[in-house]
């Protein structure tokens, strides 16, 4: 009995999603506990660094969060110093700090613990195309 209620709830993408992002977090908070922020805040971060200037509107867009969601995330690193924002009209734009921009390399490292990691119990391959049918229908729902 256990064994179908698993397959049922295995045979939906809601609930296989949610199971695999759960896991993947912990996974991915675990490695970039070294250097001091979440993944979420990280990649926020990688972005700032890669496109200085960028709007927190594009910031939004790139990491799927909702603006207020990134407005709290652009306050917290500003509070830490690791980027600044200015506001030009009704948009704000978000800039490394030097201190944001020392946080690269080390990010760079977590962000290769954690694809090492899930690549060694998924297999490489396997991985990689999980990564790319993930986007893939990130997309495709997102646009209907």
């Amino acid at each position: 009995m256990n064994d179908k209620k698993t397959n049922i709830l295995e045979c939906c993408l809601f609930f296989t999603a949610n199971s695999l992002a759960r896991v993947i977090t912990k996974m991915g908070e675990e490695e970039f506990s070294t250097v001091g922020m979440t993944p979420s805040y990280a990649f926020l971060l990688t972005l700032a660094i890669e496109q200085p200037g960028i709007s927190q509107k594009e910031l939004a867009a790139n990491l799927h969060m909702a603006p207020s969601t990134v407005s709290r995330f652009v306050d917290a690193l500003v509070h830490r110093g690791l980027i600044s924002k200015t506001n030009e009209g009704r948009n704000t734009y978000i800039f490394p700090t030097e201190e944001g921009e020392s946080c690269k390399d080390d990010i760079g490292k977590a962000w290769l613990r954690l694809y090492e990691r899930y690549s060694r119990i998924l297999g490489k391959e396997q991985g990689d195309l999980l990564t790319e049918m993930a986007a893939k229908a990130s997309r495709k729902l997102s646009e209907s």
